[in-house]
C-alpha cells in the first residue's frame, strides 16, 4: 500500500513509520524538516509547511497515495486544505484527533457547565459546545509561536473531514500519550522528586483520585498503523488508549515501583496544598475513554504491557530532562512547610 504521512518525525510519528515500513508498505513523508530523525530505508521525504499544504498539492498528488495519514491536523483550515488536496487522488484519509473533543474534557477545564458526564466516554458521547479550548480572552500576536493554539479545535476539523462527500475518512481520538520522546514529559513532575530524594509527594485529594485515559506511545502507534491498513475503518471514529485508567496516585505508585522509591504519597485537602501544586481542574469529571470499538472491530490490543511501558518511559526521562524546568514546581521548602502543618 502507498501511504503518505503528513508529519511523522516527532514523538509518535517515527514509531508509526517504523511499524508501516516493517509491514512492507511504500511510505512518503511530508514534513517541515525541522526535526531530524532516522527514517527506514526507502522512505521518501518531501519538505514543506503544513500550514500551506495546498501550495504543495501538485507534488503530493504525484505521489499517488492510496491512504493519507495526517498527524498534524489542528484547525478547521487544516482539514479543508487536506480534503481539497487529496480529493480524487487518495482512496482514504486517516486523521489523528484527540479526546479533548469531548464535553467531559471541557468540564475538566471548567469551560463547560453542567453535571458530570458519566464514564466511560464512547465515540457517541457529547462533544464540547464551547469551541477553541486553548483560546484566551486576548488573541496571541502573529509572531507568538503559540499563535496556532488560538485556532486549534479538533471538533471543527473532524466536522470537515467526516462530512466530505467524496473522500472516506477515519478519525482516531487519542488519549494522553506518554513514552520516550514525550515533549510534555508527563512523568517528570513526580520522577524528579523521587530522584531528588524527596520522601513525600503532596497531592490534592481530588487530583489524587482523578482519572484520565493514557496510552503508551508504541501501542498508540500500533493502533494508528492498524487504522491506516484496515479498509473497514472508512467512515469510522475510534477512541484509542489503554483499557483502564489509572488515577494520578496510582500512576505515581507505578513510577515509584520502577525506580524503587520508598517514599510516601501524602493526600491533603486542597486548602492544605501549596497553590503552585494545584492544577485547578474539575476533578469530579474523569476523562476515561471506552476503547472497545477499536478492539472489537480491528482486533487491537496492547503489544507492550503497562509495566514495561513505564520502564521504557522512565529510562528515557532519566536521560532527557526538559531543557527548561519551572523552579516554582519544585519549591521543596514550601512543600515541607505544608507537610509540617498538615501533620500538626
Amino acid at each position: 500500500m502507498r501511504v503518505l504521512i503528513i508529519g511523522g518525525t516527532r514523538f509518535m510519528g517515527p514509531y508509526v513509520v517504523e511499524k508501516l515500513s516493517e509491514a512492507g508498505h511504500e511510505l512518503s513523508i511530508f514534513h517541515r524538516g525541522k526535526t531530524k530523525t532516522k527514517l527506514p530505508d526507502g522512505v521518501k521525504e518531501l519538505l514543506g509547511d503544513r500550514d500551506r499544504l495546498s501550495e504543495y498539492a501538485g507534488e503530493l498528488r504525484q505521489l499517488a497515495p492510496e491512504v493519507v495519514l495526517d498527524m498534524m491536523v489542528a484547525t478547521e483550515q487544516h482539514a479543508r486544505d487536506l480534503m481539497v488536496t487529496f480529493t480524487g487522488a487518495a482512496r482514504r484519509i486517516v486523521v489523528v484527533s484527540s479526546q479533548d473533543v469531548y464535553r467531559a474534557f471541557g468540564r475538566v477545564n471548567r469551560k463547560e457547565d453542567g453535571d458530570v458526564d458519566p464514564a466511560p466516554i464512547t465515540e457517541e458521547s457529547p462533544l464540547r459546545k464551547n469551541l477553541y479550548p486553548y483560546r484566551g480572552e486576548m488573541l496571541r500576536t502573529d509572531d507568538d509561536p503559540q499563535r496556532w493554539m488560538d485556532d486549534y479545535d479538533k471538533i471543527l476539523a473532524e466536522r470537515v473531514i467526516m462530512s466530505h462527500p467524496e473522500l472516506p475518512s477515519t478519525i482516531l481520538r487519542l488519549p494522553a500519550v506518554y513514552g520516550p520522546h514525550d515533549p510534555q514529559h508527563r512523568m517528570f513532575l513526580y520522577l524528579k522528586r523521587m530522584l531528588d530524594g524527596r520522601q513525600s509527594i503532596l497531592l490534592e485529594e481530588g487530583e489524587a483520585r482523578w482519572r484520565w485515559t493514557h496510552g503508551y506511545v508504541e501501542n498508540v502507534a500500533d493502533a494508528i498503523a492498524l487504522a491506516v491498513t484496515s479498509e473497514q475503518t472508512a467512515g469510522r471514529i475510534y477512541n484509542v488508549g489503554e483499557s483502564f485508567a489509572l488515577s494520578v496516585a496510582e500512576r505515581i505508585e507505578h513510577i515509584a515501583k520502577v525506580i524503587k522509591w520508598q517514599g510516601r504519597i501524602v493526600i491533603l485537602p486542597a486548602e492544605c496544598v501549596p497553590e503552585k501544586l494545584r492544577w485547578g481542574i474539575n476533578t469530579a469529571q474523569d476523562v476515561v475513554a471506552n476503547t472497545s470499538r477499536i478492539r472489537q472491530e480491528l482486533g487491537y490490543s496492547e503489544r507492550i504491557d503497562v509495566d514495561e511501558a513505564f520502564r521504557r518511559t522512565i529510562a528515557w526521562e532519566r536521560e532527557h530532562f526538559p531543557v527548561k524546568v519551572d523552579s516554582d514546581q519544585f519549591d521543596y521548602a514550601t512543600e515541607d512547610k505544608a507537610l509540617a502543618q498538615a501533620e500538626q
